[in-house]
């Protein structure tokens, strides 16, 4: 497949240079750009508008990425496919675990999607972001006077202007090492990829997978608890408000004595009292819960598509393998950030297991085929 020319840059502040160079040298990607006022107040906007002007003559697309990132040697060959695939596009190809975005990655994950559209009031992730270099020239006109030191949350605000929000590439090869920040993020902690997956099983659903556009209402985990963001939620006078899932429920066309009937009778008793002693109680309830409600929208998205969600063939086996790892994710998302670290590997295990219990039954009993649509 032919590709018009793509470049690249590293936003990188002088503690973490030779991470930077050492990471463009990995990738084969362009050069750094440097903070230009590295002893000045803390500022990711400063230098991502060095490192969108750093693209190369000639160039219709250009990569960014942030130094603290690990990738895979075939990071810039995914993107150019992605970017021939989807040339006028805002193309994201790194999702944080938790919040709306993320939530909106994984449901696209367990309904089978390759692709899906962000959040719009939420904040865009630019851990690895690539734009067409005409609207990375735009978007450095529209930030260049802002009083905003955080890029992710400009970029998100200039993407509303244009009336499209970006794409999220649902598997991510792109993942983010460490917990320190100089931007000020050290306080969510643990901050993971939502679907992380090898070259191998990305390439498919990059090139190949199906577009979710629209996720409906979306369930989301922050700090233990379930929250449910409405359809439409960006027309709202405070679309960044926070709605518990019992609140936001009656606009779904499901009940809360439905939801709640169907984790007393099928939810597996022996994971959820592991869960609870591990996590408690309340963290358990809420997270099959959540899990539930995930179920159901994906079973929605792959039925509105007309995309069932594990298609035969390598892209259906690639497919199931982002679902698995979507899974695996959801449970140490879903925890206060605190308590992250004490998702080990066979708690982790626990966790997909018991997500998995809950995803499988809202398909089945809560999807539209048992009456409600939302």
């Amino acid at each position: 497949m032919s590709t018009a020319p793509l470049s690249s840059a590293v936003m990188t502040h002088p503690v973490r240079e030779e991470q930077a160079a050492a990471l463009a040298a990995r990738l084969g990607l362009d050069g750094l750009a440097r903070d230009p006022d590295p002893d000045g107040p803390p500022s990711a906007l400063r230098t991502a508008l060095v490192a969108w002007a750093a693209r190369a003559e000639g160039a219709a697309h250009h990569l960014v990425v942030q130094d603290d990132v690990a990738a895979p040697p075939e990071l810039l060959e995914l993107v150019a496919g992605s970017v021939a695939r989807f040339p006028d596009e805002a193309l994201i190809f790194y999702t944080n675990w938790h919040a709306r975005n993320g939530a909106a990655a994984r449901l696209a994950a367990l309904a089978g999607a390759g692709w899906v559209r962000a959040v719009p009031e939420e904040f865009a992730p630019t851990l690895a972001i690539c734009l067409p270099v005409r609207t990375a020239d735009a978007f450095r006109s529209f930030a260049a006077d802002t009083g905003e030191r955080h890029d992710d949350e400009v970029m998100a605000t200039f993407l509303r202007t244009t009336g499209r929000s970006a794409l999220l590439a649902v598997p991510s090869v792109v993942e983010h090492i460490g917990t320190s920040s100089i931007n000020g993020h050290a306080a969510q902690g643990i901050r993971l990829a939502v679907c992380p997956v090898g070259a191998a099983d990305a390439r498919p659903l990059l090139d190949r997978g199906w577009v979710l556009e629209e996720c409906g209402w979306l369930p989301y985990m922050r700090y233990g608890e379930g929250y449910l963001r409405p359809a439409g939620h960006e027309r709202d006078a405070d679309p960044r408000r926070h709605l518990r899932w019992t609140e936001a429920l009656p606009d779904t066309g499901l009940t809360e004595g439905q939801v709640r009937d169907v984790a007393r009778r099928h939810r597996p008793a022996d994971a959820a009292a592991e869960v609870g002693r591990l996590f408690g109680t309340a963290f358990a309830d809420e997270l099959w819960i959540h899990c539930l409600l995930l179920g159901r929208q994906a079973e929605d998205a792959a039925r509105r598509h007309a995309a069932p969600p594990a298609a035969a063939g390598p892209a259906g086996a690639a497919a199931a393998r982002v679902r698995a790892a979507a899974l695996s994710t959801v449970g140490p998302a879903g925890l206060p950030p605190e308590r992250r670290p004490e998702a080990t590997p066979d708690r982790t295990a626990l966790l997909a297991a018991y997500a998995e219990s809950a995803v499988r039954w809202g398909g089945l009993l809560l999807g539209p085929a048992a009456g409600t649509r939302g």
